[in-house]
């Protein structure tokens, strides 16, 4: 009986948590360490949004030359598979072309950023050779991407994520030195994220509604993945949201050794 007297307070204690936040910080983290890289980039800099879709960073930019350049093909809709906006404006691109072809001189920015883009291009290395290409010797590369994403902007989506290997391999032999690189979230915050999403994908593929039991029950969980993200140390290393780095482009593009 002590036992169940245990097993119950505790079901109690991460019931009555708070659970709004597991989970819920994957685009606030990335938008802070956004912000941040984008500060650091001197006044007056060229700065090319490469990917940028609605310019919702054009905002971070106020003290930069602003130049943005997508290919500007998602209409909102897609295939209908997956996940989609439903509308998307683009508004007024500075440049409209594929990724890996840029119309724009070798060297012609001080800065790059390309925030979650890589996973909706084919060829995710050759559009980081082009921007290697465009950057200027000491100029920055500020990048983003999914570990792991489910399907969105479909067909327009070609890989799940990318991981930090993968940026380690080839950032360097494309004459790119890394000065940061930040694992955004852990396991516990992914399986919760996908965990309160749940109820919606048995919605939208003609699951049943979930019952009052089985949302208890998802509290339950939610509250203790919470506790497992506090107390827990180095579960990224096995999933997280995204994978953030700022790398530095070589003189005369040399690659690393």
């Amino acid at each position: 009986m002590h036992y169940l007297k245990r097993i119950s307070q505790r079901c109690a204690d991460l019931i009555s948590g708070d659970i709004s936040e597991v989970g819920s910080r994957n685009v606030e983290t990335r938008e802070v360490w956004l912000a941040s890289a984008l500060a650091a980039v001197p006044a007056g800099s060229r700065i090319l949004d490469a990917g940028a879709g609605q310019q919702q960073y054009r905002k971070l930019c106020g003290h930069l030359q602003y130049v943005s350049q997508d290919f500007a093909e998602y209409d909102g809709a897609g295939n209908a598979a997956g996940m989609h906006r439903g509308s998307y404006d683009y508004g007024k691109l500075d440049i409209v072309s594929d990724i890996t072809r840029i119309p724009e001189p070798d060297a012609s920015f001080d800065a790059i950023m390309c925030i979650e883009v890589l996973e909706h291009v084919p060829d995710s290395l050759a559009a980081v050779r082009e921007l290697s290409r465009l950057l200027k010797p000491g100029g920055r590369l500020i990048v983003s991407s999914p570990f792991c994403s489910l399907t969105h902007f479909a067909p327009y989506h070609f890989a799940t994520g990318l991981s930090r290997y993968w940026y380690e391999q080839h950032l360097p032999a494309c004459g790119l030195e890394i000065e940061d690189l930040q694992l955004n979230g852990n396991f516990f915050e992914f399986v919760a994220q996908e965990l309160k999403r749940v109820p919606w994908v048995s919605s939208k593929y003609g699951g049943p509604r979930w019952s009052g039991l089985q949302k208890l029950a998802t509290r339950i969980v939610l509250g203790a993945l919470a506790d497992s993200s506090r107390r827990a140390a180095g579960s990224e290393e096995l999933l997280c949201f995204g994978v953030q780095v700022v790398a530095v482009k070589r003189p005369n593009g040399q690659r690393g050794g």
